[in-house]
């Protein structure tokens, strides 16, 4: 009964907005809960930072793995940060496709009829790649091209991985900058960061143990947010 309705049944043009508005807010939604996430992993990152760096002054004979340590800490908030920020572009291109979508319907309401918008398609269709919002984008432009909003979506994912393996190799630069911001009243002036720090005691191995774990954690939690 159901099918049938839904075969004969066609909703109106304020359905269909207040439909297209509702998978907006779900995204942006989703958005937010990653971005607040990111920021406390971050949070949790320069903790570990700063921790490496107080344990690695009691015992300069351990300075290597410290400041391996250290920049592996550096390299996951750079990641971290680099993530969040495209998290917020994304939101920034989701409620613009807001404004717009309302837009056409009013126009709609006006004229009688609505106009593909090329600029909504091409922040949808780049929306849409997005591995966070995949499945609901998807909803949002079967919506949207039911509509007569927009014409037609792209089906391919942005490859993360490989984004992330790219920015890896421009990564090292940012990592110093990340460790003069956070540790910039530990580092001797006129020294690197690889050449400045000391580092840890042995006296807590279960401590290295505990912060792999955290790092390991933080790793997953990054991955589950790009799946």
């Amino acid at each position: 009964m159901e099918t049938i309705r839904g075969l004969l049944w066609k909703p109106t043009p304020e359905e269909q907005k207040r439909k297209c508005n509702t998978l907006v807010r779900q995204n942006v939604r989703k958005l937010d809960r990653d971005i607040m996430q990111l920021r406390q992993t971050e949070a949790k990152t320069k903790q570990l930072i700063l921790q490496s760096s107080k344990r690695a002054q009691k015992n300069p004979s351990m300075a290597k793995q410290a400041n391996q340590d250290v920049r592996t800490f550096a390299r996951e908030l750079v990641r971290v940060r680099k993530q969040s920020s495209r998290l917020q572009t994304s939101k920034a291109q989701l409620n613009s496709v807001q404004m717009q979508v309302n837009e056409a319907f009013s126009v709609r309401k006006i004229e009688g009829s609505i106009r593909a918008s090329t600029g909504i398609m091409k922040d949808v269709n780049t929306l849409v790649r997005l591995p966070e919002l995949t499945g609901t984008m998807r909803e949002l432009s079967s919506e949207l091209m039911k509509a007569g909003i927009i014409e037609e979506m792209v089906g391919d994912t942005l490859d993360d991985t490989a984004l992330m393996d790219m920015e890896d190799e421009e990564a090292e630069g940012e990592v110093d900058k990340v460790l003069s911001e956070i540790l910039k009243d530990r580092l001797p002036a006129g020294k690197t960061t690889e050449e400045a720090l000391p580092a840890a005691p042995v006296e807590a191995e279960e401590e290295e143990e505990d912060q792999e774990e955290m790092l390991a954690q933080m790793r997953s939690r990054l991955q589950a947010l790009q799946s």
